[in-house]
């Protein structure tokens, strides 16, 4: 998803060449029929499952389809590797995944370019701010998965075009065996000795984290959801003294010691932490108390899916209860947590683990991200230029 990190919203100049280079290619255009029932329902139009007849319609008519297309999806970004594989083993639909380092810029330039053909990707994983862009570009179908009433209201288009799925918070993740002392706020960032070491996961243009994490650090320094400029601020400070590096972090990049304190989701630093143990690294990973950020990542069928029931049937199973859970465990807080823990469904053990952070999570207004999103636009290059 490339909002960020190595879904991370993405990842650079060379993988935007090859993704221009792809997008380019022509395919066939998909055929919805198949995926109609014989008393006219069409999958490509059904806003629920009950729309289509019900989940036994669904799943037949998704295996008929025998694939979904999903795009910027690494394996190990909160869980989705055992994701794919639960669903592939469940229903038997393969699912191709492209461009795994992708951001979410990617996903929807993918979606503009390939428009009507086979390629085209069914659903789409975006950082907040990109399914709001999304939906207002009408690239969407709306669809109500069967959870959808548990879902908190505001973090759900009214119209259920896109709603949240999993989240977490901005974390520093720190080498403890590069860095001396690994900092614990932004503030600390700022420290002589952290120099060419602080690192974002992506361009926070198009990088879902990245963009994470100029917020949080806006709410570090005076900002808030309404003033995203001091986050742009303080990453020109910290560029001027020689604090920041523009090598997007990555594990690879982690493991290169290229990166060595990385601002990133909280669940992708925790799940590096278990990585990296076995490999003799000790990555250390903290929620800053001066910038508590949180956000969530959104789930979307798109407009056109060229495998429309797969499509609805993959946000169907993301929204179960397997699924939810299959997130936390990567993690992730899944945005069924409260309903689950009333119902006595939410995975315990895998809750206990997961980062802790003081009070609870705000997040800002449509109107808020759209603008910070301009913001940013105008103004990281500038910040970090020289």
């Amino acid at each position: 998803m490339k909002l960020s990190l190595p879904r991370n919203a993405v990842l650079g100049g060379s993988l935007a060449v090859v993704a221009a280079l792809a997008l380019s290619a022509c395919g066939a255009a998909p055929d919805n029929a198949s995926t109609t029932t014989k008393d006219g329902k069409s999958a490509a139009t059904a806003a629920s499952a009950a729309d289509f007849g019900g989940m036994d319609a669904l799943v037949k008519a998704a295996k008929k389809e025998g694939s979904l297309h999903i795009i910027a999806v690494p394996r190990d970004w909160a869980n989705y590797g055992a994701i794919i594989d639960a669903f592939q083993k469940k229903y038997g639909i393969k699912i191709q995944d492209e461009s795994p380092d992708g951001s979410s810029q990617d996903e929807i330039n993918a979606v503009t370019s390939r428009k009507g053909q086979d390629r085209a990707p069914d659903v789409l994983d975006l950082g907040s701010s990109f399914a709001l862009s999304a939906a207002q570009q009408g690239l969407l179908a709306p669809y109500k998965v069967s959870s959808f009433g548990d879902i908190p209201a505001g973090q759900r288009d009214p119209q259920a075009r896109w709603y949240n799925d999993y989240g977490g918070y901005i974390s520093i993740g720190c080498d403890a065996k590069r860095v001396k002392e690994c900092p614990t706020t932004f503030k600390d960032l700022l420290k002589p000795r952290y120099k060419g070491q602080v690192a974002l996961n992506g361009n926070p243009t198009k990088s879902g984290s990245a963009f994470g994490g100029v917020y949080a650090a806006a709410l570090a320094n005076g900002g808030s959801f309404g003033d995203i400029q001091p986050g742009l601020d303080f990453f020109a400070k910290l560029k001027k003294n020689g604090n920041y590096t523009p090598v997007e972090s990555t594990p690879a990049t982690v493991q290169k010691g290229e990166t060595p304190i990385s601002i990133d989701w909280d669940y992708l630093n925790a799940g590096y932490a278990d990585e990296f143990r076995s490999k003799g690294l000790d990555w250390k990973v903290v929620v800053p108390s001066d910038g508590q950020y949180a956000q969530y990542y959104s789930q979307a069928i798109t407009k056109d899916a060229p495998h429309p029931a797969a499509a609805r049937l993959w946000q169907e199973f993301l929204y179960s209860t397997e699924g939810q859970n299959l997130w936390l465990k990567g993690y992730a807080r899944p945005a069924l947590m409260t309903s689950m823990e009333s119902a006595g469904t939410l995975d315990k053990t895998a809750a206990a683990k997961l980062p802790q952070v003081t009070g609870s999570a705000s997040f800002p207004t449509e109107a808020e991200q759209s603008k910070a999103k301009t913001v940013i636009a105008q103004g990281w290059g500038k910040a970090v230029s020289g």
